[in-house]
């Protein structure tokens, strides 16, 4: 079952034994007992996100290493290559596969690799509008999943920040570049929002984090006065916010997701 609330990591846990609960008797069988998860992401080895979901198979008493065993396969958002490591985690007949990511491309890798083994995914999309499923309410296929689906709300968070830093009439916005899957809904909706409000928006494209440090540059030399981030950015919040702090100091951040 999907919702739209902000990925919570016991519902994400629910999911995913949700999951495990249909392995083929089979493939329980090949692994003696001892499920393997395969995860197929974007996200850096210690992205927050990866570690929260080792803590929570933790809290449901699944231990890596113990009574459980993580296969993981980590690439660039390329849909050539992210389909190589699907296939791989398929050809090891792995139990469930978490597609999570940045970007779309480990979801519709997965997707692509089988239509048997559960697919458990997280991303802020639409995955009706994406192709991924047919319906909220009846996803029917083998994925399931969360999604933020928060896109409808970026004017309410630029009106939020506002509220908070009144003086604020420079806003940035830190942002993927246009290959990312969720560029134009945000950006649109953000320079919509910015407009209605009377405030200049000063959009700045990364392409990975080691663009941050020129990203906050750039937001200096404009004077930007508060800062919302990008979906693009979440996987990295740490480096942002240190970046925030060393070397931009008058900035004040509002996150977008």
């Amino acid at each position: 079952m999907l919702t739209a609330n902000t990925i919570k990591r016991r519902d994400f846990i629910t999911l995913l034994g949700g999951a495990a609960a249909s392995w083929p008797s089979a493939a329980r069988a090949q692994r003696r007992k001892v499920p393997v998860v395969g995860v197929l992401s974007s996200f850096p080895p210690g992205a927050p996100s990866l570690n929260a979901l080792r803590a929570g198979l933790a809290e449901a008493g699944y231990r890596e290493g113990e009574n459980l065993a993580i296969e993981y396969r980590r690439g660039p958002p390329d849909s050539r290559r992210m389909r190589m490591l699907a296939d791989d985690l398929v050809s090891r007949q792995v139990a469930v596969i978490v597609a999570a990511g940045g970007a779309f491309a480990p979801i519709s890798a997965a997707k692509a690799a089988t239509s048997t083994i559960p697919i458990v995914f997280f991303y802020a999309g639409d995955p009706v509008a994406h192709g991924l499923i047919g319906a909220l309410n009846r996803p029917g296929g083998n994925l399931t999943g969360m999604t933020n689906l928060t896109g409808d709300l970026q004017g309410k968070r630029l009106d939020l920040l506002h509220r908070m830093v009144p003086r604020a009439n420079i806003i940035g916005f830190l942002s993927g570049t246009r290959n990312y899957l969720f560029y134009e809904e945000q950006t649109s909706s953000m320079r919509a929002a910015a407009d209605a409000l009377g405030l200049r928006l000063d959009i700045v494209e990364c392409e990975t984090d080691r663009d941050y440090e020129q990203a906050f540059s750039t937001f200096d030399e404009h004077h930007v006065e508060a800062l919302i981030l990008g979906a693009f950015v979440l996987p990295n919040l740490d480096k942002v916010i240190d970046s925030s702090v060393t070397g931009y100091r008058r900035c004040t951040l509002g996150e977008a997701l």
